[in-house]
């Protein structure tokens, strides 16, 4: 095929390729076209693609703005999400996907609205019967404003229809609203005031593009035609009782309430009830008594006076103006009528509270009986005598107190010279305690006092304390603290009624300086008696207790004497003795270390490769002790001049040419601090078989020498024995081995 034909046919493959890619490679963009999100909502704008394997995407506004969103890609699909939605994405957005060389848009146009809320009914006050009220009907928050519609219902009837659609358009939440002026009628009454909003955008959906709210309607009447009866009559005696009733009209139905004019022309408010029934009247109680009728509205009020008339005779009421009472205990009041023949009796409370008591009558005299006396009866009594119509009133306080107990002294631990202790002193059941003073005295001087003045009084028993830190000392033994307690009666009584507690004082001493005596010492020989006995100071004498302390440091508790007795002692008992000095104000420790040892035992003394070696041998002397951990080995060869120390390694010494002069007595001594052992054995060492050699000029002359040098080495070891009869022998300078 010619090559020009080639380069033809491959050219128009290529094209035809292209144009299959290019038909293939699509773009889609959800939702299409258009679309609309309320703000602070949240939208997602997805853009996707067909026919390319890894496309790539790209987000726009058509005027270029900020996309305000999130652009997620993930593989043939892209997603802007605008969260929250706001002014700022009411745009046409682009996206743009390319694949390879292809590059294909979609755009897509986004409108935003802001329905958020139901409408709110507002009215300009209370809706009273023939009054004129304004009701306003708010739309908030709202855009497009120029879509809104607002209409206001009275049950079925439209009052009032308002559209903004000539509004200006911008680019913010408004509140908009319309006002309906008109008189509540009693008909209004149950019937339901509807206000209705309706943003006009075909886009939403039906049930989001209307919202409502209802309120029923309340209308009230405010109070009128207020009104007093009076029974039996305005005019009274002392002693008598009236009744009082007051009606008033409204709606909703006026609650009464009953006051008293005062002197100062301040009202005192008497009772929330229609009838107000007032008995054993006084002088005093005449006045101007008002009733006045309220509701949520308004108020209507009416007034009537009362004269109270003056009935000749005296009562008398004992045991006097006060009384106090202690809780529990009895108290008889007694009332009298002087100039009266036949009185009539009655007790109350000043608070028309009950009587919590038993009043029997006889003659000219009432008694009141309180047989137990409790909190409910402190009150001001008052006695009523009723004589030909007149009645005339006396009074007692009755005042309540409790102080049954002496003070409780606690301390927070037991008294140690020199250690903070914490003293509580506590009044229990006291009444009233804003009259109530602690004192704490230390002997005859006065540590702290408390007072509980500045307490408000409750009506209940209260346990009160003091409580104060101080250091004691040895000098405090002998001493006591007091605990006083004062209960102040005001004017009652003149003297206060005092309790108190006394407890003496003993100081403890913790124990110290703890002494350890090891008799007859702390290293011992296995086998040996030991005493080791401790002693400690403190108040009260405290008490000893001897421990082991154990590998693991805990303490294993040995014995409560004062000394602690091992009478045969073995390696086993070696370890720390722990003794403690211990009373309720401390612990003082000491400790010993205790060392048994044993003698040492099993020594061997032998010799490699016998007793008897030829002259120029090898030969190999050992001492060896199993028993002992701690030994001292010591090699020595006698001679008649004196010892000598030989140099040992752990127990052995070795001759490597055993000469004439070598054989001999050798001795090992094992020693350890509480003993020794002494071994020896003879080493033979025979001349060579060859005299010539043996007397050969080299060995002469060695033969001569040695004779030199024995006798200077027994002055040596000589001098050695001398220095060790004066004490100046040393193990550590001697060659030893520890087995």
């Amino acid at each position: 095929m010619p090559v020009k034909m080639v380069a033809i046919f491959g050219a128009s493959t290529v094209l035809w390729i292209l144009f299959a890619v290019s038909q293939a490679f699509k773009i889609e963009i959800s939702p299409e076209y258009k679309t609309i999100a309320q703000i602070g909502d949240s939208m997602a704008l997805t853009c996707s693609t067909t026919g390319c394997e890894s496309p790539s995407f790209s987000w726009r506004t058509q005027i270029d703005s900020p996309l305000n969103g999130k652009v997620r890609t993930e593989g043939s699909k892209s997603v802007l999400t605008m969260e929250p939605v706001s002014f700022e994405n009411e745009h046409s957005y682009l996206c743009t996907a390319t694949c390879g060389s292809g590059k294909l848009e979609r755009s897509i146009h986004v409108d935003v609205y802001s329905f958020p809320k139901d409408p709110v009914i507002q009215f300009s006050a209370p809706l009273e019967v023939g009054k004129p009220v304004t009701v306003k009907c708010l739309a908030p928050d709202i855009y497009p404003v120029y879509r809104l519609e607002i209409e206001l219902f009275k049950g079925d009837h439209l009052m009032k229809r308002q559209e903004f659609f000539s509004e200006e358009m911008t680019k913010s939440l408004e509140t908009k609203s319309l006002e309906v002026t008109f008189p509540p009628a009693i008909e209004d009454i149950g019937k339901a005031l509807v206000c209705r909003a309706k943003l006009h955008i075909d886009q939403i959906d039906s049930t989001l593009k209307e919202r409502e709210t209802a309120k029923e309607l309340q209308v009230y009447i405010s109070p009128t035609n207020t009104s007093i009866s009076v029974h039996p009559s305005t005019k009274l005696h002392e002693g008598g009782a009236v009744t009082m009733t007051c009606s008033s009209e409204g709606l909703p139905a006026p609650e009464i309430f009953w006051s008293k004019k005062l002197d100062n022309g301040v009202l005192q408010l008497l009772s929330g009830n229609a009838t107000l029934t007032l008995i054993a009247m006084r002088m005093e109680d005449s006045g101007i008594y008002m009733c006045e009728g309220v509701n949520l509205i308004g108020r209507d009020k009416t007034e009537v006076e009362l004269v109270v008339q003056e009935k000749p005779f005296t009562v008398d009421i004992s045991p006097g103006s006060q009384v106090a009472a202690q809780v529990g205990d009895a108290v008889v009041l007694t009332c009298a009528a002087i100039g009266c023949d036949a009185p009539s009796f009655s007790w109350r409370t000043q608070s028309d509270s009950p009587l919590n008591g038993e009043v029997r009558n006889e003659g000219a005299k009432s008694t009141l009986t309180l047989s137990s006396v409790s909190f409910e009866d402190e009150h001001s009594y008052r006695c009523a005598v009723t004589c030909l119509q007149r009645t005339l009133e006396k009074r007692t306080q009755v005042e309540v107190y409790s102080f049954p107990e002496d003070p409780e002294i606690e301390m927070s631990g037991p008294l140690v010279h020199g250690r903070p202790v914490t003293v509580n002193c506590t009044v229990p059941n006291v009444y009233p305690f804003d009259h109530l003073e602690i004192e704490l005295l230390k002997g005859e001087t006065t540590l702290m006092k408390k007072y509980f003045l500045e307490e408000m009084g409750i009506r209940s028993l209260e346990t009160k304390s003091l409580e104060m830190t101080f250091i004691p000392t040895t000098e405090d033994t002998g001493k006591s603290l007091v605990c006083l307690a004062r209960l102040h009666s005001g004017e009652m009584e003149s003297e206060p009624k005092q309790r108190q507690s006394v407890q003496p004082l003993y100081v403890n001493v913790a124990p110290q300086e703890t002494t350890i005596w090891v008799s007859p010492s702390p290293t011992l020989e296995e086998g040996s008696p030991v005493n080791l006995t401790c002693s400690s100071d403190g108040f009260p004498a405290p008490k000893i207790l001897w421990s082991r302390q154990l590998n693991n440091g805990e303490l294993q508790p040995l014995s409560e004497n004062t000394t602690l007795t091992f009478m045969s002692t073995k390696m086993e008992d070696s370890g720390i003795y722990v003794c403690e000095g211990i009373n309720q104000a401390g612990v003082s420790r000491k400790s010993v270390e205790l060392i048994i040892q044993v003698s040492p035992k099993d020594i061997q003394l032998t010799v490699f490769p016998s007793k008897s070696v030829k002259e120029g041998d090898t030969v190999i002397i050992s001492c060896t002790c199993g028993n002992v951990p701690e030994t001292w080995i010591i090699l020595k060869k006698k001679a008649k001049t004196g010892d000598m120390v030989l140099k040992s390694v752990d127990g052995s010494y070795t001759i490597r040419q055993a000469q004439l002069q070598d054989a001999g007595i050798y001795e090992c001594e094992s020693k350890t601090e509480v003993g020794s052992q002494l071994r020896s054995l003879t080493l033979d060492v025979k001349g060579r078989e060859n005299n010539k050699d043996y007397f050969s000029p080299e060995l002469l002359a060695l033969y001569f020498a040695s004779s030199l040098v024995i006798p200077a080495i027994g002055m040596i070891i000589y001098f050695a024995r001398k220095a060790n009869m004066k004490g100046s022998y040393s193990l550590v300078e001697a060659q030893k081995s520890k087995v």
